[in-house]
């Protein structure tokens, strides 16, 4: 089996091909430029570097959302457009899962956080210990909310009275979110009794490697069950985009012509 792997759905923009199991390259970036200025040239890199026929690919990976609607946009079209011209099938997986796969082994609770602007994120709450298990889907929520969420699921699988270990029970924060509001998950935390750390820098952030090893998981767990035609494909963004929200409050409030003429005041959701 081999995977190529697709990685844009926030501010890391990768490739990575997984052979038979084995990652055999990887290639990562997050500085400045744009998703639109990087992907390509890094896949062309990837392919010559591993002498990489396209026609030789299985299967197309990539992280399907949630993120940044035009990161999200960008590697679906690329993905969309080499499955196309290929023929070749997709394998969609969720960017927080692809995020917590970096942790994979580990006993702790996993919980990636998506920076989606005014206090939200995009998250959800993950285990790793011997295969990925979603404990909350993907949402886009108030920081605080997936705080107490993640305390509270610890909580109870620690406690032996509500079925639990009985043991200490560890909440690991990564992603952008967690950096960009680490200062308000630490006072949520404060008091709690749970064990919390966050990510260091080389887990924090999505991977295209992991995305490929997630995606041929996947693949020995469904076979072709977790193909998705590159037809068919579309991102999955959880929250609408700025504009549609504009539009929506426009039209609640009457002020189409205010956004037409572009002086409405900006949506306050």
């Amino acid at each position: 089996m081999k995977i190529l792997a697709i990685e844009a759905s926030g501010l890391v923009a990768g490739c990575a091909l997984l052979e038979d199991g084995q990652i055999i390259g990887d290639y990562n970036i997050q500085f400045k430029k744009t998703h639109s200025q990087t992907l390509l040239p890094m896949m062309e890199e990837l392919r010559k570097m591993t002498d990489l026929k396209m026609a030789e690919i299985d299967a197309i990976a990539l992280t399907k959302g949630p993120g940044s609607f035009t990161g999200l946009r960008i590697g679906a079209a690329t993905a969309k457009g080499i499955g196309l011209a290929l023929e070749k099938p997709l394998i969609p997986v969720s960017t927080l899962g692809s995020m917590a796969y970096n942790f994979y082994g580990t006993d702790a609770l996993i919980c990636p956080m998506m920076d989606a602007r005014r206090a939200t994120v995009f998250t959800g709450i993950y285990e790793e210990y011997d295969k990925p298990v979603c404990r909350k889907e993907p949402c886009a929520v108030p920081v605080e909310e997936i705080v107490r969420d993640v305390l509270d699921t610890a909580g109870e699988d620690t406690d032996p009275a509500a079925g639990g270990s009985g043991k200490q029970r560890r909440v690991i924060f990564t992603g952008d979110g967690a950096d960009a509001y680490r200062a308000k998950i630490e006072a949520v935390i404060t008091g709690s009794g749970i064990s919390c750390s966050f990510a260091p820098a080389h887990m924090n952030r999505q991977r295209a490697a992991s995305t490929a090893a997630l995606a041929y998981a996947l693949w020995q767990e469904k076979g072709e069950g977790c193909f998705v035609s590159a037809d068919d494909f579309r991102p999955e963004y959880l929250k609408a985009a700025q504009a549609e929200r504009e539009r929506a409050y426009a039209e609640k409030t009457g002020q189409m012509d205010a956004l037409a003429a572009g002086t409405l005041l900006k949506n306050r959701d």
